[in-house]
């Protein structure tokens, strides 16, 4: 597309310079033919960067079982690729205004006050910068990736989108959190796939003190062995505190990924819930009430 612009244009300028119009005319149109010419340039390097990025991201997909290296990739290509392509866009205008002698009359008097504007330009484009430098950060150091299981402001999401500006965090429920790029750099946050995709995740159920626990962990590993989203590494059992009431029990497995690690420990709570109320119809938490027989006896009298 860039070359269907500037090819026109080239023609067209060559043409101009054959033709017998004023001098004035001439040097007027061949100005805006080569201000064309030039957004045509920064256009065409523009849409290379990002053929670039797009053969790079192509290489690399996502969906497979051990994404790490894949997402890191992504994730430094996506940052710096935008970096690069505003980089490309700022350069080409300021180009293309230097070319009105005007504009360059006023970028000599702004010169002569470097001191006072550079201030006054470095503050008011301090959010701008700030985020800028932020994604090279991010795309450098990687605190997150693309895809990448993130709790942010207490919202547990995926990392789906990292512009030159923000972050776009996408939601359980399908919302999505947008996040400016500093956030991450100042403020703590949760990444559970930092090192890697697998999790443990524990569900916790209350049982009475009387409740036996290895038909529990029986259960457990029945429940475990007979779920495809258990990765075979963690299923134990364990008390994780006690009240006066009931105990509370820990039931940890592991996943390979934040999905798979919600979906079975919603199955482990579900079925060993239903094995109690089978089996063990005791085991489920009780409140027990004593009464005094001398006192009753006292009330009698």
């Amino acid at each position: 597309m860039p070359a269907a612009f500037a090819l026109p244009l080239l023609f067209l300028s060559m043409a101009v310079n054959a033709t017998a119009l004023p001098a004035e005319w001439m040097a007027g149109i061949q100005h805006w033919l080569g201000i064309g010419g030039i957004a045509a340039i920064t256009w065409a390097l523009v849409r290379a960067v990002g053929a670039f990025e797009d053969r790079i991201l192509a290489r690399h997909p996502v969906d497979v079982a051990d994404n790490l290296h894949a997402r890191r990739v992504r994730t430094q290509t996506s940052v710096i690729s935008r970096a690069v392509q505003i980089g490309v866009g700022v350069i080409g205008v300021s180009v293309i205004l230097m070319t009105f002698p005007a504009i360059r009359q006023i970028g000599a008097t702004l010169l002569a006050s470097a001191g006072l504007a550079g201030l006054v330009a470095g503050f008011a484009a301090r959010p701008v910068f700030g985020n800028l430098i932020a994604g090279l950060q991010i795309a450098i150091t990687q605190p997150i990736r693309l895809d990448d299981v993130v709790i942010v402001e207490g919202e547990w999401g995926r990392i789906e989108e990292i512009t030159s500006s923000y972050v776009v965090v996408r939601i359980w429920d399908l919302r999505r959190l947008i996040v400016p790029l500093q956030w991450f750099i100042e403020n703590p946050f949760q990444n559970w796939t930092r090192q890697s995709a697998e999790l443990l995740g524990p569900a916790f159920v209350w049982l009475d003190h009387g409740t036996p626990l290895q038909p529990v962990r029986d259960e457990l590993q029945r429940i475990c062995d007979s779920d495809p989203r258990w990765d075979g590494r963690v299923c134990v059992v364990h008390v994780e505190d006690v009240t006066p009431e009931a105990m509370k029990v820990r039931l940890l497995v592991s996943a390979r990924n934040s999905g798979d690690d919600y979906d079975l420990r919603a199955n482990v709570r579900e079925r060993m819930l239903d094995f109690l109320r089978r089996e063990h119809p005791g085991a489920l938490p009780r409140r027990r009430n004593s009464v005094d027989t001398d006192l009753r006896g006292a009330a009698a009298g």
